[in-house]
């Protein structure tokens, strides 16, 4: 009876080992095998935008480490809420990702009720794409010429100015309110859906002022075709040290900047969203890229995926004590 156990046990033993190794197998053929097929990467924001750019730039460049096409889809609406939530409803295989922002998963999840997803459930983060600065742009005729002078007109005029944003909610719209906020004035606001949009509204005077990121107007700053009054850094860009701070205007601690980062829906497999750091990674860190993000005015990061959950997480709490502090509604 004891040799037979021995037998069974040896055989189990066997079979196994055998089936572990043919699932091992099967694993690392089905990891070499992605991307087997086209990629699409959602944009949750129109063409033209800082959003839209940074992604355009990125995405042929992972193209080619991948060996696959990367097909943008613009899915703008709602913040960057709507392309985000096609995502989230998307197979979590790699053949899906999205180009989020601070806006469509650090601001709106966190404030919204109920929330429209989870940033750090209904997806996996893959990197930290880049940061920057936004910017407080007049139009040229504006007629006043610095912040100084805006917070003067804002209070002897309340309510009369207004200031355009890239969505409710953004990233912009809320460094406008805490402008609102820490200069004690009253402007109306006015969200866009998107960059582009406000720029030509900006440009032809249907609004006076307005908020953006700054790699989306950087280059009708320099063209004349709009006045940079202030970036919304604690210090000055260094890639555009023409442009002053708020804190130069007198209001000290006045910080707000943007970011961009590449996710997967959640569940995606590990070694997928390993993949895709690591070439975004590499990617980052060629001169090319990094010399294209910065004339952009946006300064390219890369980090590990766990580290990117970690400042998504940190990100959400930090808007939605803003908006408490503040009363800002969204709705």
């Amino acid at each position: 009876m004891a040799k037979l156990n021995f037998n069974k046990i040896c055989r189990f033993v066997l079979f196994s080992t055998a089936v572990m190794n043919f699932l091992f197998h099967m694993d690392v053929n089905a990891q070499g095998a992605y991307p087997d097929r086209p990629i699409k990467l959602v944009v949750p924001y129109p063409p033209g935008g800082t959003t839209d750019l940074l992604a355009r730039t990125l995405a042929p460049r992972l193209s080619e480490k991948l060996g696959q096409p990367i097909l943008i889809e613009n899915r703008a609406g709602a913040g960057g809420v709507i392309g985000s939530q096609v995502v989230t409803k998307s197979p979590a295989d790699g053949y899906t990702l999205v180009f989020g922002s601070i806006a469509s998963h650090g601001i709106l999840p966190a404030i919204q009720t109920p929330p429209p997803y989870d940033p750090l459930k209904d997806f996996a983060p893959v990197s930290l794409v880049a940061i920057t600065p936004n910017v407080l742009l007049a139009n040229t005729s504006a007629p006043a010429k610095n912040v100084a002078e805006l917070i003067a007109l804002a209070k002897s005029q309340p309510g009369k100015l207004n200031f355009g944003s890239t969505s409710l909610g953004g990233s912009p719209h809320m460094s406008g309110e805490l402008l609102k906020s820490q200069a004690k004035i009253q402007m109306v606001h006015v969200p866009y859906k998107g960059g582009a949009p406000m720029l030509v509204d900006l440009m032809g005077g249907q609004i006076q002022y307005a908020f953006d990121n700054l790699p989306s107007s950087i280059q009708h700053i320099r063209s004349g075709k709009v006045k940079a009054l202030a970036v919304t850094t604690a210090k000055r860009w260094p890639h555009a040290p023409e442009i002053p701070t708020m804190a130069e205007a007198g209001l000290a601690g006045y910080e707000s900047s943007a970011w961009f980062g590449l996710l997967a829906p959640g569940n995606t497999p590990k070694f997928i969203v390993e993949l895709l750091n690591k070439h975004v990674s590499a990617i980052l860190k060629q001169p090319e890229v990094e010399k294209i993000y910065l004339e952009q005015g946006a300064m390219p990061v890369g980090n590990s995926p766990e580290d990117f959950g970690r400042f998504i997480g940190a990100e959400m709490q930090k808007w939605k004590t803003v908006v408490n502090d503040t009363g800002v509604k969204l709705d």
